[in-house]
């Protein structure tokens, strides 16, 4: 039957985990709207639950991702490639670091720029330390520095790592199952691998949705100070409806005309607006405090990576790093992907190197410049930002209230809500064709109708968790990324183990490190479908499957599985089985 309906919609996809995820993302809408304070306990409890009980399993697991990454980068497997042994990267060290950096920002840092440092400086996360002094200025950069550095891009690079090795090592799907083949095999295409893909798709929308639920609430506050619009649901329902809209025709125009443009308009963009404070604001007290945040940030990290507020037991974790490593990993898949696509042919030690080090020094400079422009207003200027977004509570207005502070306030206020529209948008398209690649297990193009839909998908689970949820729109939003992020903590152990399994398998036991070479796999109705328009040859496989005599001397013996009959039926009629034969 779902083949039948997958047809009749002229999709070209998986229709198990199409329509799987599908049910799921249709199931929350009309639960939520039917049950909504049923719905609201469910996600509030949850996520109590697990703030109380697993905090420590969040805090945890990021630190041993990191260890585990290092570990790797200086180990001997650092030298393995993300695809053929002789293949070389595919982008410059400019361009490569250029995207990174595009990579790097987003929605969350013109969210919480101004809005963490403040709430830090206002509320000191460790006792002992006087709010609004100089001390708890110096401890909101570690802080706000430890949240959007190495930990964060910890998150993003082990899944960038893991698709890298699998889609261009062993020519796996780009999916997320495609991970685990060492411990599935050709059972990644069965109901187990299915259920983790739809996992990804349905974890990964709603990861990005918290980030549009964000992303709304300050393009509405913005949009309140400047035009008078009332922060209302109805606004933000409006917002995400005319941002998706947009977001529907970049994906369709496809990744070079659409997200590629607008990701390199909004980078100048975001920059432009990151030097016009430092060159109108205090510019030699934002550098000095930038290189000093670095140096506080390094000297609080060792202790920051294990820290779990167990004996004051505020409760301050629960809200702040709980629901950032939570959110952050949800979403983790859509960047991994992009991150592994544009890291083709470099090595695992410059991969994991360039990931982590690149974003992180971003991130010091970005939140470096903010944040001492913060400090500056509260603690030489005439205030008021703790006034605003802390006593307030006005956290999407952050930014706003600080711009209010430089010169031509109302001007660059646009240009901020100019640059949060377009990180909407780019998120959205790219969120939207890389779930419809996990989907599709295939990285051609997919009929727009059907990458549309995943646009139309992530903007109303946004004003769903927004505007139809009991409690109030950043805590629905904490509560939904904190339950649903634990089922990727447990992949993430997982991940690290196969992983670790394939490099071993593929490197054997010898000190130079040549590798199986695996064919290209297909998943099994993509390979029926390009069987039928005759557009397979011989080197498409679908069960998992490298070619024989590639493996190096002393490799240790794992399955070689015949290909099912349709395969071998195919290649017979093709005349391209006798090819076969002689490889093997």
């Amino acid at each position: 039957m779902l083949n039948s309906l997958h047809d009749a919609l002229r999709l070209r996809t998986s229709p198990a985990i199409f329509f799987g995820s599908a049910l799921i993302i249709i199931a929350f809408v009309v639960l939520t709207l039917v049950f909504t304070d049923a719905m609201d306990a469910f996600f509030a409890q949850g996520s109590a639950w697990v703030m109380d009980q697993l905090g420590w399993f969040y805090i945890l697991g990021v630190t041993v991702f990191l260890l585990f990454l290092i570990y790797l980068m200086i180990s001997r497997f650092g030298q393995v490639r993300l695809g053929a042994d002789d293949e070389r990267p595919q982008h410059t060290n400019l361009s490569w670091f250029s995207m990174l950096f595009a990579a790097g920002i987003g929605t969350i840092l013109m969210f919480w720029a101004v809005a963490e440092p403040v709430n830090h400086f206002a509320n000191p996360p460790r006792q002992g330390v006087e709010p609004e002094s100089m001390e708890a200025a110096t401890e909101a950069m570690g802080f706000t520095l430890y949240h959007f550095g190495l930990h964060t891009w910890t998150i993003f690079t082990l899944p960038a790592l893991a698709f890298g090795y699998f889609m261009y090592k062993r020519n796996l799907p780009p999916r997320v199952s495609s991970m685990f083949q060492p411990l599935l095999g050709e059972r990644i295409h069965g109901p187990v691998g299915r259920g983790i893909d739809i996992l990804a798709i349905v974890g990964t929308l709603f990861g990005v949705a918290v980030s549009i639920g964000l992303g709304t609430m300050q393009i509405n506050s913005g949009l309140a100070r400047l035009v008078g619009i009332s922060e209302s649901a109805l606004s933000q329902i409006l917002i995400i409806a005319a941002v998706s809209l947009v977001a529907s025709v970049s994906v369709a125009l496809g990744l070079d005309r659409g997200i590629k443009r607008l990701s390199n308009t909004n980078i100048l963009i975001a920059i432009g607006l990151l030097v016009f404070i430092l060159v109108s604001g205090p510019t030699v007290m934002m550098l000095r405090g930038m290189v000093e945040s670095a140096g506080t940030y390094l000297s609080m990290l060792p202790a920051l990576a294990f820290w779990n507020d167990t004996l004051a037991d505020t409760g301050w974790q629960s809200g702040w790093t709980v629901f950032y490593w939570a959110w952050t990993i949800t979403w983790s898949p859509f960047v991994g992907i992009f991150i592994a696509r544009i890291s083709r042919g470099r090595t695992i030690r410059q991969f994991v190197s360039g990931v982590l080090a690149f974003p992180t020094l971003f991130s010091v400079i970005w939140f470096g410049i903010f944040g001492m422009g913060v400090f500056n207003i509260e603690l030489n200027g005439g205030g008021g930002l703790v006034e605003a977004v802390v006593d307030e509570g006005d956290i999407p207005g952050a930014m706003f209230v600080f711009l209010e502070n430089f010169p031509f306030s109302t001007v660059t206020s646009a240009v901020g809500v100019l640059i949060v529209v377009l990180f909407f948008i780019t998120s959205i398209d790219s969120a939207a064709l890389v779930m419809d690649t996990m989907g599709s297990g295939h990285e051609e193009e997919a009929p727009v109708h059907q990458r549309v839909f995943w646009v139309v998908a992530i903007g109303l689970i946004a004003a769903i968790l927004l505007t139809a949820t009991g409690t109030t729109g950043l805590a629905a939003l904490q509560n939904v990324a904190i339950l649903i992020g634990l089922p990727f903590f447990v992949l993430g152990y997982l991940m690290i183990y196969s992983l670790l399994r394939a490099l071993r398998e593929d490197a054997g036991e010898i000190g130079v490190l040549p590798t199986r070479q695996w064919r290209r796999v297909l998943p099994p109705e993509e390979f029926h479908r390009r069987s039928s328009d005759g557009a397979v040859d011989e080197e498409f496989v679908v069960a998992p499957d490298y070619v024989h005599g590639s493996e190096p001397e002393n490799a240790p013996s794992i399955d070689h599985p015949e290909q099912p009959d349709y395969v071998r039926e195919y290649r017979t009629t093709t005349g391209s089985l006798k090819k076969i034969r002689d490889i093997e």
